[in-house]
């Protein structure tokens, strides 16, 4: 196998998947909470060639390119006023708590409503829950007092889809919850599609230089039977 092809290959494959890392950042850039997945691209290793005959050292060979493993940048974002009694906002440290099907799941998405029951629920209907556990009910007016919106620390939050996250409450977080405001997402529409437009001018490149090769390859195939047949 021509190595060039798979170096190519390789740097296509990571690439395509930056790519769909980063649309979906730019497709929740409005939404609340939202924090970015984010991965490393680097080189996969690399062999020490030598010279079979003499055993010189001729040089490094690099085997291709690989994405790292996922992480998410949990930084706080900033904070806008919305006026809405049900819009919550966490400032610093922390994670509202939701009772999803799948269980307990947390989030910084603080766009909360209220049910036909008068509980304060999700945008997808979850109750949310105090730091006891248990669902909040919505006061007269459609209001809630920030302070009886669970605020928990989680060891080792992990993406869990929806804005959602799993993890290992470890008590109250530091962090305040603020009523009427909505925590921005973590994401910077400018800079992701410069990002996008880098991954894509990349992958192209990948396609290009495999095309090269395989020319090249063809090229050479071609001249070798033209000797032979002659």
């Amino acid at each position: 196998m021509d190595f060039g092809l798979y170096i190519s290959a390789s740097g296509m494959v990571a690439e395509q998947a930056r790519e769909g890392q980063i649309a979906n950042n730019l497709a929740n850039a409005t939404t609340p909470g939202y924090k970015p997945s984010e991965a490393n691209v680097h080189s996969f290793g690399r062999l020490l060639l030598e010279n079979t005959a003499t055993g010189q050292p001729v040089g490094n060979f690099y085997l291709g390119v690989e994405t790292g493993p996922e992480y998410v940048d949990l930084e706080p974002d900033p904070v806008h006023e919305t006026g809405r009694p049900l819009d919550f906002a966490v400032e610093g440290e922390g994670f509202f708590a939701v009772r999803t099907p799948a269980g307990v799941r947390y989030t910084r998405n603080g766009q909360f409503a209220v049910n036909g029951e008068g509980i304060l629920t999700d945008a997808f209907g979850n109750p949310v829950l105090n730091q006891a556990g248990a669902p909040i009910r919505v006061g007269p007016g459609g209001r809630v007092a920030a302070a009886e919106l669970g605020l928990f620390r989680l060891a080792n939050p992990l993406k869990a889809g929806e804005n959602l996250f799993t993890g290992v409450p470890v008590g109250r977080a530091n962090g305040r919850v603020r009523a009427g405001a909505l925590e921005e997402a973590g994401v910077s529409p400018v800079q992701a599609l410069v990002e996008m437009v880098t991954a894509y001018h990349d992958f192209q490149a990948g396609q290009q230089a495999i095309a090269a090769i395989g020319q090249t390859l063809q090229e050479a195939a071609t001249q070798v039977g033209s000797l032979n047949g002659g």
